[in-house]
């Protein structure tokens, strides 16, 4: 007997209930998520920002060379790399989320070939702090019928804010 309160997710599954929202993680891609990111985001942030760093020196020698459009893209490269690491500062990769601690939950419908559909669950966190975990849904193969399992399940549980 299929369990109704779970969907899978890109990386696993999401299992909704009653008290709380677990996160589990199967198969390939989910055991290269975990060995690669675990449940902290900050790892990925380093390498994000050492990668910043390097085009940052990159851009100001090409510019010492007076190669001006490749400085130019190594700025902006590095100003995006940056930016996302701002925005992603208060992202959680926490497998297990209260129901009492979220504070709201959002749809993102995915581009097709560009983004996955996805859940933005913002949460209290156990130190008070307000955290974002997304929940991404499965890709091109068995997307749009996961998505509507989600979205109703989502609906049904009272945990969407549309």
């Amino acid at each position: 007997m299929e369990n109704t309160n779970t969907f899978k997710t890109k990386t696993g599954y999401c299992h909704v209930l009653a008290d709380k929202i677990v996160l589990s993680r199967d198969g390939v891609i989910g055991n290269v998520a975990a060995i690669t990111v675990g449940n902290k985001i900050s790892q990925i942030l380093i390498i994000y920002g050492i990668i910043a760093v390097a085009f940052i020196y990159m851009g100001i020698d090409s510019y010492q060379k007076q190669q001006i459009p490749q400085a130019i893209l190594m700025s902006v490269f590095a100003l995006y790399l940056i930016f996302n690491i701002i925005n992603s500062r208060n992202h959680s990769t926490t497998p297990i989320i209260g129901r009492n601690k979220i504070k709201e939950v959002k749809f993102k419908k995915g581009i097709l070939g560009m983004s996955r559909s996805r859940f933005e669950v913002l949460f209290e966190d156990e130190n008070g702090k307000l955290k974002k975990r997304l929940i991404l849904l499965p890709g091109a193969m068995d997307g749009s019928s996961e998505t509507e399992k989600a979205l109703a399940l989502f609906r049904a549980e009272k945990l969407l804010n549309e």
